[in-house]
């Protein structure tokens, strides 16, 4: 990443992308992030089964127009439970909390009281997040739950959500022509000359 990362709300539309960002973890990646080893059609279920308009799930994307990172933000009776997942070339960039404080931001304008974060103690990102955004940490037997307390959402926490959407669609937008705009000039290079 060569700039600050811009979480962005996926639609349904991103299931391939998403599926693809989940695929290319590790099986060590996949148990830190899922609790268990989960094969690929496990993850195709998952996906599959995204509720897009109850659940909100957000995107980092890397150079090359790929997710980088994703959080999964799940909805259910005033608690949203957060999961989030980075690839390993984009660690130690931000992008962990940036999507973490995306995330918190939503469920907040969404109404919801509480977020939680269920993670084996092993996971040292999410750990790390949970205690660096102050979450109550409650660890036991190899896994951990970790709670936040969310403040009513109001007019500034809207309005702010609101912009960051805005900045990071119009990121997404640009890194998009610039993608197009390398392949255009990378084609035109390797197009054969047709003088004699």
């Amino acid at each position: 990443m060569t700039s600050a990362p811009l979480p962005k709300r996926l639609s349904p539309s991103s299931r391939d992308a998403l599926r693809q960002h989940f695929h290319t973890l590790g099986p060590e990646d996949r148990r830190l992030r899922f609790g268990s080893t989960v094969a690929d059609a496990g993850i195709d279920n998952y996906v599959a089964q995204i509720d897009f308009d109850r659940d909100a799930v957000f995107g980092v994307y890397g150079d090359e127009l790929h997710l980088a990172g994703v959080a999964h933000v799940a909805m259910a009776d005033g608690t949203a439970e957060l999961g989030v997942s980075v690839l390993p070339g984009y660690r130690g960039c931000g992008i962990g909390s940036a999507l973490f404080e995306r995330a918190g931001m939503h469920a907040r304008n969404a109404l919801v009281r509480v977020l939680f974060m269920h993670c084996l103690t092993e996971n040292a990102a999410m750990m790390h997040i949970a205690r660096k955004f102050q979450m109550r940490v409650v660890a036991g037997g190899g896994e951990a739950d970790a709670h936040l307390e969310l403040p009513p959402g109001d007019a500034s926490s809207i309005t702010r959500e609101m912009m960051l959407e805005r900045i990071a669609l119009f990121d997404y937008a640009l890194r998009s022509q610039v993608s197009s705009m390398g392949r255009i000039t990378d084609a035109a290079l390797q197009k054969p000359s047709t003088k004699d």
